[in-house]
């Protein structure tokens, strides 16, 4: 069989035309497709990392990565709670092309203080959505979930080969940390192994399955979701250690530990099997850290509210020998990741409706080009702690509305009754002063780009009124 390298130099001979086009088929085919790992802690806060501030929790091996990546100080999730933002992420796709908006059931918080019936939200994502499992399949890879789906019954209806611990669950269930578990597609092997570690030992033999293909590795931990559970080894690392008010949670600390050492173990596994210049490393969170157990300050709020800290979270990029260390202080979003890939892979997505954008120049230490990004949340999602939640009312952590962050500027809309409120991110990222009245301009702007991204996504707006409502004095 005549080479490749032959072939090309045969046409140059021949054809003298055909030169350009050959060598460039020939380049594409010597361009080895790079692994994809994509690690997805639920509920893990933004300053909840050492690399990112936190004191009190411990992170050596997250810091590590952040160290040789590039660290995104101002990413998002696509949505505020779990559902919804995995649904986002792995469709590259707002809510609206899916309509999951909230976590099931969609009737949420007490039915009185609700003014306006919200919008319908499907639970599961409909069937023929394409993700980032279906897409990385079609590109030739072996795919794998190893912990929390929550967007349909299996991960093997959207592109995945391989499932562990994947289904319906939101999380693991009462005392479900330790074995025997309560969510399905997982059995325990020994007593009272502990969840986060049977599911990296999954991962790592994945991966060690599969050294040899290209491999898409979806790593979505049930942890730091509640309960909160913890390992007796671990919570004595924090037993006496002093916390600050809010961020002082021995059991949550030590299960961030737990996570970050199992972190440890899949980098070490790709540096052990020669795979560590050839494999992208993503590590996020799906929405903010929940306020009454980790305070997120100077970011206002958390998980379930669409101020900062129930939106903004943790992320690292890191490909070893491609990607410089870098910190970019541009917005991103987790909807980004999709196109992203694809254009890091060099396949064909213009045929495909993503509502992210490609920040392949921010990982080559490059510019982009000033993009708006966009929340539509129609629903409620009720209290979890009222005195601590930061929310408007002690009732909701957030009641329907609209988000757009337009450059520092971020505009908050809600459908009840019109209000607006504009905050400046650059001089206050804690959202503390409403600048509506005070850049009236500036307002308007930002308001007719918001409803022309309502108008453009079809963004349903609810408006009905609720008959249960009663109004407080």
């Amino acid at each position: 069989m005549i080479s490749n390298l032959r072939f090309c130099v045969l046409m140059f001979i021949l054809f003298p035309h055909a030169w350009i086009s050959c060598t460039q088929k020939s380049a594409k085919a010597d361009f080895k497709l790079p692994n994809v790992i994509l690690i997805n802690v639920d509920d893990l806060g933004w300053k909840d990392l050492g690399y990112m501030g936190a004191e009190f929790y411990e992170t050596p091996n997250i810091d590590k990565l952040a160290k040789q990546g590039v660290v995104f100080n101002q990413a998002y999730s696509g949505a505020s709670n779990c559902a919804p933002s995995r649904a986002n992420m792995l469709a590259g796709r707002y809510s609206m092309s899916h309509g999951v908006y909230t976590v099931h059931p969609a009737e949420r918080g007490n039915a009185k203080k609700r003014q306006l019936i919200p919008s319908h939200s499907n639970r599961f994502i409909p069937k023929g959505t394409y993700t980032l499992g279906n897409f990385f399949k079609d590109n030739g890879y072996v795919t794998g979930t190893f912990g929390k789906w929550h967007i349909s019954e299996s991960p093997h209806d959207f592109g995945f080969d391989v499932n562990v611990g994947g289904g319906p669950q939101g999380n693991p269930g009462k005392d479900g940390f330790f074995s025997p578990y309560n969510v399905e597609h997982i059995s325990s092997e020994r007593e009272k192994e502990y969840l986060t570690d049977r599911l990296t030992d999954e991962a790592i033999q994945f991966m060690v399955d599969n050294k040899k293909r290209q491999f898409f590795l979806y790593l979505p931990f049930y942890t730091v979701h509640t309960p909160l559970m913890a390992k007796d080894e671990d919570l004595t690392v924090f037993m006496d250690k002093k916390g600050k008010p809010g961020r002082k949670n021995i059991t949550y600390a030590a299960m961030i530990y737990n996570m970050d050492k199992n972190v440890g173990r899949i980098l070490n596994k790709i540096d052990s099997l020669g795979l560590s210049k050839n494999t992208i490393i993503i590590f996020t969170s799906d929405n903010g850290g929940l306020r009454s157990i980790s305070f997120q300050d100077p970011l206002r709020g958390g998980k379930g509210s669409y101020y900062e800290g129930g939106i903004r979270v943790p992320l690292i990029i890191s490909w070893k020998g491609k990607y410089v260390a870098n910190v970019v202080e541009e917005p991103v979003s987790q909807i980004d990741f999709f196109p992203t890939l694809a254009s890091i892979i060099g396949a064909d997505m213009e045929a495909l409706p993503l509502d992210g954008k490609n920040i392949l120049p921010l990982l080559e230490g490059k510019m982009l080009d000033e993009r708006d990004l966009f929340w539509h949340f129609p629903i409620y999602i009720e209290a979890d702690n009222p005195n601590l939640d930061q929310s408007r009312d002690p009732w909701f952590r957030t009641r329907p509305g609209s988000v757009i962050r337009s450059g520092n500027w971020k505009l908050h809309q809600y459908f009840e009754d019109g209000s607006l409120e504009l905050y400046n991110l650059s001089t206050d990222p804690s959202e503390k002063i409403n600048l509506k009245d005070s850049v009236p301009q500036i307002l308007n702007q930002i308001f007719i780009k918001l409803e022309k991204l309502q108008e453009k996504h079809q963004a349903p707006i609810p408006n009905k009124l609720n008959p249960e409502y009663i109004k407080s004095d």
